[in-house]
């Protein structure tokens, strides 16, 4: 079950808040800054049976800041109280006010635009009757105007019906128009409203509402009266008007305003400067950036290109030429140096189409370095401030003018999306006071020349002021509490893990015999866990305190239960990114913090099909998975939903929790008597400060170390334990809860309470209180039976048909948030079919694309096999030939090798040959020698030396012999010369052929060796060339070998 958002329609009663008083909430309001005022938390309830239906939503609406007042615009008011502009226009019957004469008067219809203010502008009222207005005395005395309204009511038989309207903007007007005529009967500057008023309870005036305004003058003082068809509307109504007065008390107390009043002639210039951020769409456009409805501040995203575009417009005294902006410039922070100000790049400027302001547009690239914090996302609770800046040159100013705005800005991831958010521009309005300077004129136009004598600014003190109007002066900074009104994030705080060894020995022991009996609690365990369970023992413990250490079945379910759909899954996703964000387990969107979170969330959401899932259980759950796996935090869960009877509080709508909230204040009304009934003066109920207490088990706001402190008080006593802290919590804050209104209550609870206990010493110390508080269950179940009986009673004092039509009026609600539930459902159905069969589409398409891309690459598969498998063959041909040549070279080789062995052994036969030659021949010519040298007479002839003698012979015989001789000794020379000759120049002709046979050799061996190592890369580029189309080279013959030389001895025979 989902608990209904009926926070968001806040609504008033005059039990508990019956008079707003303008000036009142301004004087509040004047003394903090405007953009700290998180919620103005008027929280008012129209009758008892709804209160508690409106309560569980408050649980996340703090923890969402930026979400929490939507509904000032009226985005969430549902019935017919509010319509849109167009149905201001829809003709009604037309009636006429009739009114005593003597005491009221009727306003005249006044002319009205047309136009009708747009929902940024104003929240709308229709279908409610105008009695009539009439003077009064005492414009802030409820009791007059109690008796106006009163009077009115009686005297009025055909009010007028009327739309009304409620501005949101600070200089708005409250606007009365006539439904028939749609024309405006009256408008009121929402300043000049005082006092605002609804009729009591039990009198005919329950559904009137009245309001006080000062709009002829000081004196003049005059109360407008309305009754409203839907009782319930008139808290809405007053509501508006509450938020309407937050609004404009800023501008009510502004000390600039009140003292500038510059009229044409006067030395004050005064100028609107508007800012407007522009982001890239992705389209080539860019579109303004979203602003917050309710802080006014520019939701940014990361890492997107920007535009900053400036307009400024003089809007009273002589107009001023503004000539060009040489400078606009940008920086985060506030209160800014000079120095620290960037320069944007400048796109363009000039006048605007109706030439009444001056544009400026500037390019701004937040990816630069020195924008990385306007540029890096911003948590949750925080915002940052961006300082722009534009140089103006003046034709009649001597010296530049700048204008300098300060704003709010918040950076969100690139694909954020924005629900609720307003487009109005960021507008300042500047005050300028100029001096004439005394002997100097333009020109051209002798037109008086200026310097800047000061430069206000409407929400800050003096910015500038300087003789010579250039000196720029930075604003005094802030407060240093500026941050006081930042609240709690959920899941703040470090919680110590250190524990004295005697308590770890204490809690060793009694585990021991906890273990060894598991069906019963061990003694003395209640005053253990009193001082807290230590923080490394909790999982351990709160499984043994819940009965869920040895849940296998439990176990096994959730396996299964986070297998099946819910259908509160949307609601649960929207809720994880608000749970704990200040803790690193959970901050991480998509981490596995958040997807634990999500699952327990989802599985108990189908295990409790009653209730189903419930804002708030998240806290819890978060709790439990801080100490222990999601299986064992979803066990003890759904121990503590059933057994601890924490579900029970959301039945039967909200009974128990009234039951608990009853039960709470007659605790306070018995121990706290003086708080007690200075609530009761303020008219806050228990239900608009516990429901968080209750809901969530205090886990929604306080500081961890508090937090875990009790749940182990709760599991091991119970749910009771909530009144014990709950009462030592108000016994603490008293003295500060009695100095309190009931709006500085309301934010004490929220704000300042939370933040009192992140230190661990003073939650521990609360603690120990909350354990000596005494809450007797005797007297909670005597409690409980006083508020069943008085419910009884109320029940049948109630008029059946009032009864009826509330109950009628409660479903038609429920069957109008199902109606829309269902058609959001359904254009979610419709928008997921239709993405589903873009999807499909496109995967087919995709499909054929693949498909054809398959068959072209099967078909090149084929036929680059084919062109393997003649590669292949090709390489085996050509290894078959490379080894056949191989086999060839190495035969040649082999023959080339045995012949150069055979030309070796010639050579050598011929050299041993020569040699016996060559012996032979000296030992027959020492033969020879010895025969001539025995021979008488051949030795008389020849020397010693074989030299030839001369004989004394007669010369003619001895001539004759002679010459005989020496012919035939020199033919035998000759020959045997030749011979010599023959036999060496077969040696060297034998020589040069060895050297001739080892180079070829050489040649073949080196020619083997490359065509082993490069023959196949060689052959892949030739491959036709070497398929054997060419003949092989022809083989070199080896020479004949050279004949043998006959010996000297054969020759000369």
């Amino acid at each position: 079950m989902e608990v209904e958002s009926s926070f968001d329609k806040a609504s008033l009663s005059s039990e508990n808040v019956s008079v707003l008083n303008h000036e009142s909430l301004i004087n509040k309001q004047s003394e903090e800054r405007s953009d700290k005022d998180e919620k103005f938390q008027l929280k008012m309830f129209p009758n008892e049976d709804e209160q508690m239906e409106k309560a569980a939503e408050e649980i996340l609406k703090d923890s969402d800041k930026g979400q929490k007042w939507d509904i000032v615009d009226g985005e969430h008011l549902r019935g017919d109280c509010r319509q849109s502009p167009e149905d201001v226009s829809d003709s009604q019957p037309s009636m006429h006010l009739l009114l005593d004469p003597c005491t009221t008067e009727v306003l005249p219809p006044g002319p009205y635009s047309p136009t009708v203010p747009s929902e940024e502008d104003s929240v709308l009222f229709n279908k409610l009757m105008y009695l009539g207005y009439m003077k009064v005395t005492a414009p802030r005395s409820e009791l007059e105007a109690l008796r106006a309204m009163a009077a009115l009511k009686n005297s009025s038989h055909s009010p007028l019906s009327v739309t009304l309207y409620v501005p949101n903007i600070p200089d708005g007007s409250v606007r009365i128009i006539d439904q028939s005529s749609s024309k405006e009967i009256a408008s009121f500057p929402i300043y000049k409203v005082l006092f605002c008023v609804r009729g009591q309870n039990g009198t005919p005036e329950c559904d009137c509402f009245a309001f006080t305004e000062r709009s002829s003058g000081p004196e003049e003082l005059q109360i407008h009266v309305f009754s409203c068809e839907i009782k319930e509307a008139v808290s809405r109504i007053l509501y508006s008007f509450s938020t309407a007065f937050k609004r404009s008390s800023k501008q009510a107390s502004d000390p600039v305003k009140d003292t500038i009043f510059p009229t044409p002639d006067s030395d004050v210039f005064i100028f609107n400067v508007s800012l407007e951020v522009r982001e890239d769409d992705g389209k080539g456009n860019f579109s303004p950036v979203p602003k917050d409805r309710e802080k006014l501040f520019f939701k940014l995203k990361q890492g997107v290109e920007k535009k900053v575009v400036i307009t400024v417009q003089q809007m009273s005294n002589k107009e001023l030429a503004i000539e060009r902006c040489f400078g606009m410039l940008l920086s985060p922070g506030r209160n800014v140096k000079n120095s620290d100000m960037h320069l944007l790049d400048m796109e363009c400027m000039g006048k605007s189409n109706d030439g009444k302001a001056y544009v400026i547009t500037g390019m701004w690239n937040p990816n630069a370095p020195t924008f990385l914090v306007l540029n890096e996302e911003t948590p949750k609770d925080k915002r940052v401030y961006m300082t722009v800046a534009v140089d103006m040159v003046v034709t009649e100013v001597t010296e530049p003018v700048r204008f300098l705005l300060e704003t709010l800005v918040r950076v969100y991831p690139a694909n954020e999306r924005f629900w609720y958010f307003s487009r109005k521009t960021y507008t300042e309005t500047f005050y300028m006071r100029l001096k004439q300077c005394e002997g100097k004129s333009h020109a051209n136009a002798g037109d008086a020349i200026y310097e800047v004598m000061s430069l206000h600014r409407e929400s800050e003190e003096e910015l500038v002021s300087s003789s010579s109007g250039g000196d720029q002066i930075s604003p005094q900074e802030d407060d240093a509490e500026e941050e006081s009104d930042n609240e709690l994030s959920s899941g703040t705080g470090d919680v110590s893990k250190d524990c004295p060894e005697k308590i770890l020995y204490s809690w060793g022991e009694l585990l021991g015999r906890w273990h060894s009996n598991l069906g019963v609690r061990p003694k003395g365990l209640s005053s253990l866990v009193k001082s807290g369970i230590p923080e490394a023992l909790r999982a351990e413990v709160w499984q043994l305190l819940a009965g869920c250490h040895d849940n296998q079945t439990m176990l096994e379910k959730y396996r299964i239960l986070i297998t099946k759909e819910s259908p509160q899954e949307s609601v649960i996703t929207r809720d994880i990114h608000r749970t704990f964000p200040a803790h690193d387990y959970f901050k991480d969107t998509g981490g596995d913090g958040q997807e634990s979170l999500y699952k327990i969330c989802k599985a108990y959401s189908v295990y409790d099909e009653e209730i189903g899932y419930c804002q708030g259980h998240s806290f819890l759950v978060a709790v439990l998975l801080l100490h222990m796996p999601e299986e064992q935090a979803f066990c003890v869960l759904v121990k503590i939903m059933y057994d601890y009877g924490l579900r029970d509080l959301y039945k039967n709508n909200l009974e128990d929790l009234r039951s608990k909230f009853y039960q709470l204040e007659r605790l306070m009304q018995e121990q706290l008597p003086d708080l007690y009934g200075h609530f009761l003066e303020l008219n806050l109920e228990a239900h608009m400060y516990a429901s968080q207490w209750f809901l969530t088990l205090f886990t929604a706001k306080f500081p961890l170390c508090m937090v875990f402190h009790i749940i182990d008080l709760l599991l091991c006593e119970g749910l009771n334990v909530i009144f014990n802290v709950a009462l030592a919590l108000l016994k603490t804050s008293k003295e500060d809860l009695l100095q309190a209104d009931f709006e500085g209550a309301l934010k004490f609870f929220r704000v300042q309470l939370p933040k009192r206990y992140r230190a661990e010493e003073n939650a521990r110390r609360l603690m120990e209180q909350a354990c000596n508080v005494k809450v007797p269950t005797k007297k909670l179940k005597k409690y409980e039976r006083e508020y069943q009986m008085m419910r009884e009673n109320q029940l049948q004092q109630e008029d059946p048909l009032d009864r009826y039509k509330k109950e009628n009026r409660r479903l038609q609600e429920a069957s109008m948030r199902l109606e829309q539930e269902n058609d959001d459902l359904a254009h979610e159905l419709v928008t997921s079919k239709i993405a589903l069969r873009n999807d499909l589409d496109q995967a087919e398409d995709k499909a054929d694309v693949l498909n054809k891309e398959l068959l072209l690459t099967k078909q090149k598969l084929v036929e680059t096999e084919e062109e393997k498998r003649k590669q292949e063959e090709e390489t085996a041909q050509l290894k078959e030939i490379f080894r056949k040549q191989l086999e060839k070279a190495e035969s040649e080789i082999k023959k080339t090798t045995a012949i150069i062995a055979e030309y070796k052994q010639i050579c050598s036969q011929l050299s041993s040959r020569l040699e016996k030659q060559q012996t032979a021949s000296k030992e027959e010519l020492e033969v020879v020698k010895g025969k001539v040298m025995a021979c008488k007479h051949c030795s008389e002839i020849f020397s010693k030396e074989g030299t030839l003698k001369t004989p004394a012979v007669p010369s003619e015989s001895r001539g004759v012999e002679t010459d005989d001789e020496k012919d035939a000794l020199k033919k035998q020379l000759r020959e045997m010369e030749l011979d010599l000759a023959q036999t060496k120049l077969q040696l060297v002709e034998a020589k040069c052929k060895i050297q001739e046979l080892e180079h070829q050799r050489g040649t073949l061996m080196s020619e083997i060796q490359a065509a082993k190592n490069s023959w196949f890369s060689k052959t892949l580029n030739s491959i036709k060339t070497a398929t054997g189309t060419q003949p092989p080279p022809p083989q070199q013959q080896p020479p004949p070998p050279p004949p043998v030389p006959s010996s000297p001895k054969e020759g000369s025979t």
